[in-house]
């Protein structure tokens, strides 16, 4: 990876006048992902925008189109990155660019003019987003309590949790998309969006960077809200989702499999397997931990020894909730 064009890449994109960028060459994946683990980045690229009125906020959106459309055009591979909670990097690394978005946070004011609408930046964590909504009495965000990860990413796997998922409250996204090779944006209505589904959003199968995402809520009570918020973290809590390093949820649960994953991989007596210093978690069937010491090939690994003892014992066979990025 050529330093020096990537160097002249950020000088030519961003007016660091406005826009402070933390560049590091080798940067380790372990700092920036919630499994800790990982090989290093040939380049992490991280804005730290200064934004709040609307002509600075435009102004580093024509950055961030500037920036995309010269890695493209110098065939620089790009890696977006949230808050890493539901990605392993491979102890080999990332080539490229992972470019990351977590200081591209808070409410947007690009609003899309909806009434009980609220617009997040997609580096928002969805603790903050949650918090922001309550602070508006607006309900509908509860569910993100105590999630881990960003807006952005949350938009892109379409997370799920209490029985509810993103694209129920979703009324609009706005990204950054190639095409014909040329980087420009893209503004969407939920009517305009088809493909999503369980753990799918159509962001899958498009070559772009999640700006924002825009969700239509409800009136509500602050203290109401912040009361579910909080059940909602505790019940994370007690089932463990905070003791070690993870992903949360390791596989897909399938309607078809008659039974959450988590209850088939405990039915088999995997609770507490260990490859390196991976481990089916005690606590829940469907987390893979990090003990301490675990490499993204332990992971991997388990991953797969877990897949083919359900598909051995049941005929499942098991979908991985878990990204694996980089060289394998």
């Amino acid at each position: 990876m050529n330093k020096e064009t990537i160097l002249e890449i950020i000088d030519k994109s961003f007016n660091k006048n406005f826009c402070k960028v933390d560049v590091r060459f080798c940067e380790s994946m372990k700092e920036h992902t919630t499994f800790k683990v990982g090989g290093t980045a040939d380049c992490w690229v991280c804005p730290k925008p200064q934004v709040g009125e609307s002509a600075s906020e435009e102004l580093f959106v024509s950055f961030l189109v500037d920036f995309f459309n010269c890695c493209k055009d110098a065939g620089i591979p790009i890696f977006i990155l949230g808050g890493g909670a539901n990605v392993v990097a491979s102890d080999k690394g990332i080539r490229g660019i992972v470019f990351d978005m977590t200081e591209w946070k808070g409410k947007s004011i690009r609003s899309f003019d909806a009434k009980n609408e609220l617009v997040f930046r997609s580096g928002t964590t969805m603790d903050e987003a949650a918090l922001i909504a309550a602070d508006f009495n607006l309900s509908g965000l509860e569910f993100f309590s105590g999630m881990p990860g960003t807006i952005g990413g949350a938009l892109w796997m379409n997370a799920r949790c209490y029985g509810s998922e993103i694209s129920d409250v979703l009324s609009g996204a706005e990204i950054i998309s190639r095409e014909q090779g040329v980087a420009g944006i893209k503004k969407f209505k939920i009517e305009d969006l088809t493909g999503f589904g369980y753990k799918k959003s159509p962001f899958q199968n498009m070559d772009c960077l999640i700006l924002n995402a825009a969700f239509k809520l409800n009136n509500g009570n602050k203290g109401q809200i912040l009361a579910q918020m909080e059940k909602n973290k505790k019940d994370r809590m007690d089932k463990g989702h905070y003791l070690f390093p993870s992903a949360g949820s390791a596989f897909k649960n399938n309607i078809e499999f008659g039974k959450p994953t988590g209850q088939i991989i405990d039915e088999l007596g995997l609770k507490g397997l260990s490859i390196g210093g991976a481990q089916v978690a005690p606590f829940h069937g469907n987390f893979i931990v990090n003990t301490g010491n675990a490499s993204a090939a332990d992971i991997r690994t388990l991953v797969q020894e877990i897949s083919e003892k359900v598909k051995k014992a049941s005929g499942f066979t098991l979908e991985p909730e878990i990204l694996f990025v980089g060289d394998w």
